[in-house]
């Protein structure tokens, strides 16, 4: 896989959230800082090693 997009919006009750476009993958967080670190961690979740998105 090349590149994997999300879908980032703030929450009604504050903070935001990220939907990836292709893949069954969602976050949320507080700070946006705190949502890369967050994505980071759903994608090494979701993917295995040897297929991890290039850009994201």
């Amino acid at each position: 896989m090349e590149n994997l997009t999300f879908n980032v919006q703030g929450d009604i009750d504050g903070g935001y959230n990220a939907r990836a476009i292709t893949e069954s993958i969602f976050t949320q967080a507080d700070t946006l800082e705190q949502l890369n670190l967050n994505i980071a961690e759903a994608i090494e979740c979701h993917f295995d090693d040897d297929i991890l998105p290039g850009l994201i």
